[in-house]
Parts: C-alpha cells; structure tokens; sequence
C-alpha cells in the first residue's frame, strides 16, 4: 500500500481532518466532496481535490497533494495538473494547493518561475514532521503523524492513538473506520510484524472492529467445519492457540504493556504470562 493511498483513506473518511491541517475548521468539510481526479489528457493525477457544493468564487477548490519523494520538478507538475483540471471545469471558484510532505528536506525549495504561485498565499506547504503540538488537540492529526512516524516510533504511537479513540467521543462507525485506517497503517509500517502482533495492540472490544480480527474470526469458522469433520484435532489446535499466545508475551512486554494488561488482552491468567515471561528472561540470559 502506498502512503498517499492511505492519505486517501483518511481524507475520504475524515475529511475534516485536511481542513484541521491547513487551520480551518474541519466542519467546512460538510460543504466538500473530496476525490481523486485523473486529468487524462497527461495522464495526471491528482491526489485529492476538495471541491465546494457551492459553484461560486468562495469556498474555494482545493488540490491536495502527498509528496513523500524528492522531485526536483515536482511543482511543475503540480501547478500543471492544478491549471488543466481548472481548464476543464465549470466551477468558478477560486483555487487553494496543499503540499504534503513528511519533512522539509523533501520539499525542492524554492522554484524562481513558481515564486510567486509560492508566495502568494494560495499555496501551503505541510511538514508533517512539525506537527507535534497540534497532534496533541486532534486525534486525526495524531493519526497523521503515525503515518510518518520512525518505525521504532510506530509501536508506542499506535497504543496511545488507539487509547485515545477509546476514550473520545465518537459514532460508533466513525470509531471502527478510525480504527480500521490505524490498523492498515500499522501493517504498512510495520510488515515483519505477525497478525497476532497486530491484533494485541487492540482491545477486544476494538479488536472486532478490524480487519485482521474479521478475517481472523473467517479463518475460525473455516476450521472450526474442518474440525468437525476432524473431531481427533481440535486438542491439537487449542494447544497451538495457547501456544501462539504464550510466544507473544516477550513482544508485548518489550513494548512496554503490563503483565496484568496482557493477561487481560490474550485472555490469559496472570500467573502463566507471569512463568512466560520469566522463562524468556532466563533464556535471554542463557544467550
């Protein structure tokens, strides 16, 4: 999955979150449709384009653009893509860019020809890397900053993201579409990490609202028939569940999460996560 897919994700399902990003207020986005808008004729895409249901000078339309990639032409094309598709519409309104980049370095700097465009107030430039402060007032900016987060960084970002949905007040689809975009970032970021990783960062309840659940509990029911077919395996098959449980304790413990807190999330008791853990140590000190 690429980065800007997952800025995609998030503004199709948040869009008020683009508007937090460049200081409005995100209920301005009740007024927007947002897409991804191919100009055909140079096979141009553009990542995101807000666009007004009013057809007037203001609201303005905005382009919404994630540049995770040095490119020393980049806002040639930008600015190209911008003024074909502008070319092409009905709309009247006026115009607004937004560049998304993870941090300064990537942004090519300066273009003399594209100065002006630059200075005029019509374009800004995000650095994602900057947004420290203001993710600690938003959980959407907050999910954001995961997404460009180190990846030894991810981990303890992701935990406190996901404590923080549990704790605001949202609908309940709102909740679990949140929760599934942390879910899809995490598995970008982190791939060597295992499903049951992944799942253990969630709490039971969060966790039937993601799709590594979902197709966890699928993968369920297809053996559960298979064990009825096969009643001499489901001894075996619990016993390698517990077994997977008992290996992730180390994981869990090495990201910082309690012993009482994994017993409670692998549905385990206390004093076997207690022996678990205490025979990775020695094993750790053996080594």
């Amino acid at each position: 999955m690429k980065t800007d897919t997952l800025f995609y994700r998030l503004f199709e399902a948040f869009p008020g979150i683009f508007f937090e990003l460049i200081n409005r207020s995100p209920e301005e986005a009740e007024s927007y449709q947002f897409s991804s808008v191919e100009v055909k004729q140079l096979s141009f895409r553009i990542d995101g384009v807000f666009v007004s249901n009013i057809n007037a000078i203001h609201p303005p339309i905005y382009f919404a653009e994630v540049q995770f990639q040095s490119d020393s032409r980049f806002y040639s094309r930008f600015f190209a893509e911008i003024f074909l598709y502008l070319n092409k519409t009905e709309l009247i309104n006026d115009w607004r860019g937004v560049v998304l980049y993870p941090s300064r370095n990537i942004d090519p700097g300066e273009t003399p020809r594209y100065q002006e465009l630059l200075h005029s107030g019509r374009v800004s430039r995000i650095y994602l890397d900057e947004l420290g402060e203001i993710a600690e007032n938003s959980v959407g900016i907050a999910t954001i900053q995961l997404i460009v987060a180190q990846q030894e960084q991810a981990i303890p970002l992701a935990q406190n993201l996901i404590e923080r949905v549990r704790a605001e007040t949202f609908q309940q689809q709102s909740q679990a579409d949140l929760l599934q975009l942390i879910e899809a970032i995490l598995v970008y970021k982190l791939p060597q990490l295992s499903r049951e990783e992944i799942e253990a960062m969630f709490s039971l309840d969060d966790l039937k609202q993601t799709r590594v659940y979902q197709e966890a509990l699928e993968e369920g029911r297809q053996e559960g028939r298979q064990e009825g077919r096969q009643e001499g395996r489901q001894e075996g098959r619990q016993e390698g569940r517990q077994e997977a449980k008992l290996e992730l304790i180390p994981f869990l413990i090495s990201v910082g999460i309690s012993l009482e807190e994994i017993a409670v999330r692998l549905g385990l008791e206390l004093e076997q996560v207690q022996q678990a853990a205490q025979s990775s140590t020695e094993n750790q000190n053996e080594g």
